[in-house]
């Protein structure tokens, strides 16, 4: 397959994300609101960060409207910071914004959070609103960032609302978002018809050398596709995951209602963290726990291929990074720049890529007094163990994600943004020729 005329008619874009992780509850452990633009300063430094979205050549934005303070109890909405933003990014700067609309939490009146059966109605009243405001500024949404991270958070794990548990809990979350990015896309469409969605994904690559654990490692593999199966309606009778659904309490009925007609998304994109995505399935005491390994660009080609194959839907990288110092950032922008080539090269119609974060964000752990949230294990010196935030009384610096183009600084209580010459390696790529080269075939 050629990719000369989709990549002629829709140039490559570098974006960046700003991490909008918004849980609009008071958590347990902490009472505390999880919102990363209140706790990296963004509500107060956003016209200075989206001035360095410019600065770094990005042309394209990921960017996240935090749903319980746009819409703050049922039939009500506050669009004046959203408005202020969005005319600032847009129209003062000229970016191309792609929204996303729900990153792992729904408003606290809603009471059952993303199992509660309002959900859906819910969640595409606030796209269509969302949608209908913003026409003629914005064409780009999300329905719901990562599916599969929202089902380990808060369906499996119980680390965020609604804290549902096991893998009972999980299915039910997965059913939940899944019927709320269909009705989100519908409503979305009937504000706009010619929106673009990108349906965003978390990636995994499993692995195991433990003979027990290849059956559990084939069904996490299973798993890395259904919600995706479920929104594009891909799950029926014969699906592999379909007995396993039923067993999980998940109604025939509510499977049966994802077949009925729901627009496609117009991309795919691809999370991938080549330290963090891929993972090696090992026992520990009886149980199976993902260990993270180093899958660099390999893991990233197999994740970015899979889904390319799997719906032929044109695919972005919406979200990678690296976590170190700005010399190892700089490495993965070369490589993700060099692989992107090889496979567009390779027939595989990928659209952009997008950095996350532009600048550091706070690790979610902060926002649950310290506890660890994290679901994978680290092996550090051949000695596997889970990932143990550092004590809330060291403060809000020791827990600063080194992954950003701009590393953050905490002082006196104030947060501010420090440039990396990480910066400066994505800005080269992003006025790279491999952006021109669409330009070039396009004439």
């Amino acid at each position: 397959m050629s990719v000369d005329q989709p990549t002629a008619d829709h140039p490559f874009f570098w974006a960046v994300g700003i991490e909008d992780t918004n849980i609009g509850w008071p958590l347990r452990g902490s009472g505390e609101f999880l919102d990363e633009y209140a706790s990296t300063d963004h509500y107060a430094q956003w016209r200075e960060d989206f001035d360095r979205v410019v600065e770094v050549g990005a042309t394209t934005v990921r960017y996240g409207l935090p749903w319980y303070r746009v819409n703050p109890a049922p039939g009500q909405w506050d669009w004046a910071w959203a408005d202020e933003v969005i005319r600032y990014a847009v129209v003062d700067l000229g970016l191309d914004l792609i929204l996303d609309l729900v990153h792992y939490g729904t408003p606290s009146w809603l009471e059952g959070s993303f199992t509660d059966p309002g959900y859906p109605v819910a969640v595409a009243e606030y796209a269509g609103a969302v949608a209908a405001r913003y026409d003629g500024l914005v064409n780009k949404f999300t329905p719901l960032n990562e599916p599969l991270v929202t089902a380990s958070f808060t369906g499996a794990r119980a680390i965020w609302p609604p804290y549902e548990s096991g893998d009972a809990g999980w299915a039910r979350v997965i059913v939940g978002v899944s019927a709320g990015i269909q009705s989100a896309i519908k409503a979305i469409r009937a504000a706009q018809p010619s929106a673009i969605i990108a349906h965003v994904e978390a990636t995994h690559v499993w692995e195991t050398e433990d003979a027990d654990l290849i059956a559990h490692r084939d069904t996490l593999r299973l798993r890395n596709f259904l919600p995706t199966d479920l929104v594009l309606g891909r799950v029926t009778s014969d699906h592999a995951l379909y007995p396993w659904l039923i067993e999980m309490g998940i109604a025939p009925s509510m499977l049966a209602s994802f077949q009925e007609p729901c627009p496609v998304p117009d991309l795919i994109g691809v999370n991938f963290y080549p330290e963090l995505s891929c993972r090696e399935l090992v026992n520990i005491d009886g149980q199976p726990v993902g260990v993270a390994f180093n899958g660099w660009d390999a893991g990233l080609r197999q994740v970015t291929e899979e889904f390319w194959e799997r719906y032929r839907i044109p695919v972005f990288v919406s979200e990678t990074a690296v976590e170190g110092e700005a010399e190892h950032l700089s490495s993965w922008i070369d490589a993700v720049k060099s692989l992107a080539t090889s496979m567009r090269a390779d027939g595989i119609d990928l659209r952009g890529v997008t950095w996350w974060p532009l600048f550091d964000f706070v690790d979610w752990s902060w926002g649950s007094g310290g506890g660890v949230v994290e679901e994978f294990y680290t092996r550090v010196d051949g000695v596997i163990s889970p990932v143990i935030p550092p004590p809330p009384s060291a403060g809000i610096a020791a827990y600063f994600r080194r992954m950003g183009l701009w590393t953050l600084e905490e002082n006196a209580g104030s947060i501010s943004r420090v440039h990396t010459s990480a910066a400066a390696t994505f800005e080269l790529a992003a006025r790279s020729p491999l952006q021109r080269l669409d330009e070039e075939r396009a004439n």
